[in-house]
């Protein structure tokens, strides 16, 4: 396969999963009830409250919950760069089916802004996901992995 049509591929595929990500967890994005965004401070709370329910979960100590709040903030910062400068990134998406035809080259264009981005701040997640987990005791990173495998614990229907 040629070098450019599998890194197209990639790049496509890191937005989609990307994409999807944020799609799947945006009902937690919103602050108030019509779907206003969060503000930073209401981010800020939220990113505090997920890392001390982790801590907890994972019984972590205050090196790995530092590690913990530093890949937090390296992933908001890699949020922020994804999402760009729109003031409605969905706005985005919806243009491209806007008019008869879809824009092809606008979702180029969308999809390369993406995974440049994607691809920029890679090595700081890695980096800090790397850090995190490394920090972890073996004990703790198996309790990760079964919170991974069945979705962090999180229970299906209705609030329970």
């Amino acid at each position: 396969m040629k070098k450019w049509i599998k890194r197209t591929l990639i790049g496509v595929f890191g937005a989609s999963v990307l994409f999807g990500g944020l799609a799947a967890c945006s009902h937690r994005m919103h602050g108030g009830w019509g779907g206003a965004p969060m503000s930073e401070a209401d981010q800020a709370k939220w990113r505090e409250r997920m890392i001390e329910r982790a801590s907890s979960k994972l019984d972590l100590d205050s090196v790995q919950k530092a590690k913990l709040s530093q890949l937090a903030e390296t992933l908001a910062a890699q949020r922020k760069v994804m999402l760009g400068n729109t003031p409605d990134p969905r706005a985005d998406l919806r243009s491209l089916v806007a008019g008869e035809r879809f824009d092809r080259a606008r979702a180029q264009a969308l999809v390369d802004a993406k995974s440049g981005a994607l691809r920029e701040a890679a090595p700081n997640v890695i980096t800090a996901f790397g850090d995190f987990y490394d920090s972890l005791r073996g004990d703790q990173q198996q309790k990760l992995r079964d919170l991974m495998a069945r979705g962090g614990g999180h229970r299906h229907g209705w609030r329970g």
